[in-house]
């Protein structure tokens, strides 16, 4: 083998330009290191670079041959690339998400070869195709400012997204090798079927160049079995009477172990968990449940969307996304849904997920837009997802698989479809049955889900506003500007999409904006925020709950604030419907660059308030207020795997911080249900006084939340007079507040990047709040800053 990543020459069809470049790696991430282009993501750069994408761009570099018969592999390419080898084309590539095998003996010489990689256009390449298409194909125009990005299998979001940058990048992600012709172990499918006596794991092996006959291998955990090869295929069953189970995050250990595969001279691992993961839709007297059961356990999921976790490839690496995925998981998420629009992550992505219990909701890369339903656009399609799901099917952290992201709702977005629904209706049912059958075939034991949302198989209604059935998406409370309770009219059975935004944190606007900028209606500003109104949104949301911020800062924090809020409003009363509804996965978990969206974790990962407060919702035992006709209904929510003993109080709490108890109950909470722990009648609180109450499950420490009747805005919230205590050792900071009164949603912020252990949280006299800081660099001083919502609203 001969591994052909490291230093390339890169250069324009025009010869303007030239630099060197790593593979694996972006183009545009080269040109900018070397001094060609500034920082895309530094103020509006984005749209003086977007000439990018509408050049071809050659990557050369020679390598020495010591011999023939070798096959060229190459991964992630991206995309529509010419592949030469001393001037003879050996390849045309047009998907990202294929791995291409192409024999390239004859173009091979011994000693010397050039190899050349011509990336074209996307954007020209993807008009041409929909030129060619039969009828119009639609895309998301207003999402994606370079059109067609439906004609190409490469990440959509790449031609823009309303948080995402449009520069349709191009480059190689992968391996790039090559590999010395001979038989191999090409793809390894693993079933498992568990049951009362234990559990049965079958390995079906497609092999090449391995003569009928040989003996196949397979081993884990101490037992070996071995079958026949017979048309490079062999199928190997071993039987477990007991087994160590993987279990997601929260529910038990991530125990993993690992499969060999041997025949001949040939080996090859795979890393599995025995897990049984089942999708339960019984009927029921609302509609159709939708529930995960893993290892025969209800779970109710908790977490959020993943999309790339940058928008240029270069930047995007293991550490990264573990530091990401850690993240999810420390704020007590059990799974991530990859998102349609973006792509199939590599190996390494999926391991994380296996060793951390995050449970992978998989949708296939097709997101908004309408597609081709052409012969070839469908073999191609039917190519992609055997591969993908051949690559993936192992993996212990793979939930589902699901057809698409909303392409059912996107039949009724586009003038032509709506004016011949059937032409566009047959064109998706040919992408989707494609889809499945691809599945189906290649791992007949996974779970298909055919859109989402979606009520359920064969269903091509509108599931954003049924919830009834089936997953559904609920964004009517940010794209229609409903108030927050609007989240408690709504019942779903599991809500794979719903969000609302906020700014990023200020140490990330630093990195694209300077101090002249810090005002929403900037220029800067706005060309970081790709949704439609949506910074007007983020300020007319803020007069209906909040007095108006002080200062451009305080309005970044106040918008964390809110949009903690909002989430938090949803995801507690959705957990309080268990089992009618048993999962919430929020837009969304990160963001591929410094911009104003939905997300709860800051491009490079820093923590905005909406993880701090999702870690408190998504604890595995919560109290969560429900306003009623007679008044706040606290419901008890246990998701550990046994009944706990929950001990509740509430209090009134006015705004100079005194407390007097409302009530008091203990309560056994089961693991089926949300049970009732106490109502507090509506004439207990007075006019400026908040509902705070405290819980403790099992002799774990107290937690504390609170409910608002009104709008914070009608409350006179005075100067809590906050004092901080800070002490520091070996780089670790204590920091411990006390109030003088009534504080809310305390905030600090740092100088510099690192991680809190907890923000946004309330004070109140007598209760100090301790919390630590770990900074990125311990070598240098911290400095904090606190803030609450008084201090934010008012000149002090």
């Amino acid at each position: 083998m001969l591994d052909l990543s490291g230093q390339w020459h890169l250069s324009d069809e025009t010869g303007q330009y030239s630099a060197p470049m790593s593979l694996p790696g972006d183009g545009i991430s080269a040109l900018r290191a070397a001094g060609i282009i500034p920082d895309p993501y530094w103020g509006q750069n984005e749209y003086d670079l977007r000439w990018i994408s509408d050049r071809d761009w050659l990557l050369t570099r020679t390598f020495q041959a010591t011999g023939r018969n070798v096959t060229l592999v190459l991964s992630m390419l991206d995309t529509v690339v010419d592949v030469s080898l001393n001037g003879q084309t050996v390849l045309q590539a047009n998907s990202m998400f294929r791995t291409h095998r192409v024999d390239v003996s004859e173009a091979l010489i011994l000693g010397e070869n050039v190899i050349t990689l011509h990336f074209r256009s996307a954007p020209r390449a993807a008009k041409a195709l929909a030129d060619a298409q039969p009828f119009p194909v639609p895309f998301q125009a207003d999402n994606c400012p370079i059109p067609h990005g439906n004609m190409l299998r490469k990440p959509e979001c790449d031609f823009g997204w309303d948080w995402n940058i449009a520069l349709a990048p191009f480059g190689m992600y992968g391996d790039i090798r090559l590999e010395q012709h001979g038989p191999r172990i090409s793809a390894i499918a693993v079933a498992q079927d568990h049951n009362a006596t234990g559990a049965t794991v079958t390995a079906t092996v497609q092999t090449e160049g391995i003569d009928d006959g040989a003996d196949l291998r397979v081993s884990l955990c101490g037992q070996e079995a071995c079958a026949p090869v017979i048309s490079n295929t062999a199928t190997v069953s071993l039987k477990f009477d007991s087994a160590e189970l993987w279990w997601p995050a929260g529910h038990g250990k991530q125990a993993l172990h690992v499969l060999t595969v041997a025949v001949g001279d040939l080996t090859a691992t795979r890393r599995i968990g025995f897990r049984d993961v089942q999708l339960v839709t019984a009927k029921d007297e609302t509609g159709t449940g939708f529930a995960l059961h893993v290892n025969g356990r209800p779970v109710f999921v908790k977490g959020a969307n993943w999309i790339p976790a940058d928008a240029l490839g270069s930047a995007i690496t293991p550490d990264i996304c573990r530091d990401l995925l850690q993240s999810a998981v420390d704020a007590n998420m059990n799974m991530i849904r990859v998102w349609g629009g973006g792509r199939y992550e590599p190996d390494w992505f999926y391991d994380l997920c296996d060793e951390l219990g995050l449970l992978v909701w998989h949708d296939f890369m097709f997101a908004c837009h309408l597609y081709p339903a052409t012969d070839d656009f469908l073999a191609a399609v039917d190519a992609e997802v055997r591969e993908q799901v051949a690559r993936l099917n192992h993996h212990a952290c793979i939930a589902l698989w699901c057809g698409d992201n909303e392409l059912l709702g996107a039949l009724n977005w586009y003038e032509e479809s709506r004016q011949d629904r059937d032409r566009y209706l047959v064109a998706y049912d040919r992408l989707n049955r494609t889809l499945e059958k691809a599945l189906r075939e290649t791992a007949p034991h996974a779970i298909w889900w055919p859109s989402s949302p979606s009520p359920g198989p064969m269903s091509f209604g509108d599931a954003w506003h049924d919830d009834r059935s089936g997953d559904m998406h609920f964004w009517s409370v940010w794209h229609e500007g409903r108030d927050f309770d609007h989240y408690r009219d709504v019942s779903p059975r599991f809500c794979s999409e719903f969000g609302f935004q906020s700014y990023p944190s200020m140490d990330v606007i630093r990195r694209f904006a300077g101090p002249a900028d810090f005002n929403i209606a900037a220029p800067v500003m706005e060309s970081h925020q790709k949704n439609a109104g949506g910074n007007a949104r983020i300020a007319e949301t803020m007069f209906r709950y909040f007095r108006f911020p002080v200062g451009f800062e305080n309005f970044v924090y106040l918008s964390q604030v809110q949009q903690a809020l909002a989430i938090k409003t949803a995801v507690t009363h959705w957990r309080s419907l268990k089992p009618h509804c048993m999962g919430a996965l929020y837009w969304q978990l990160n963001d591929t660059w410094p911009v104003c969206s939905w997300s709860s974790l800051d491009h490079g990962g820093g923590w905005k308030l909406l993880h701090h407060v999702a870690r408190r919702f998504y604890a595995d035992v919560i109290v969560s207020a429900v306003p009623t006709a007679d008044g706040v209904e606290l419901l008890v929510v246990n998701d550990q795997p046994d009944a706990a003993q929950v001990e509740v109080e509430a209090f009134a709490v006015s705004m100079d911080g005194r407390m007097r108890n409302v009530g008091t109950a203990s309560v056994e909470a089961c693991v089926d249900t949300a049970i009732s722990a106490l109502v507090v009648p509506r004439a207990a609180l007075n006019d400026d006084e908040i509902l705070m109450f405290d819980w403790a499950a099992n002799d774990r420490p107290r937690q504390s939340d609170h409910f608002a009747a009104r709008p914070y805005k009608a409350y006179k919230l005075g100067p809590a007079s906050i004092s901080t205590e800070i002490t520091e050792q070996d780089g670790q900071y204590a920091v411990t507040l006390t109030s003088a009164a009534l504080a809310l949603y305390v905030a600090v912020e740092a100088d510099m990047p690192g991680r809190f252990s907890d923000n946004a949280f309330d004070l109140l006299p007598g209760r100090p709040v301790t919390i630590e800081f770990t900074p990125a660099d311990p070598s240098v001083t911290t400095e904090f800053t606190i803030r609450d919502l008084h201090s934010a609203t008012h000149h002090i």
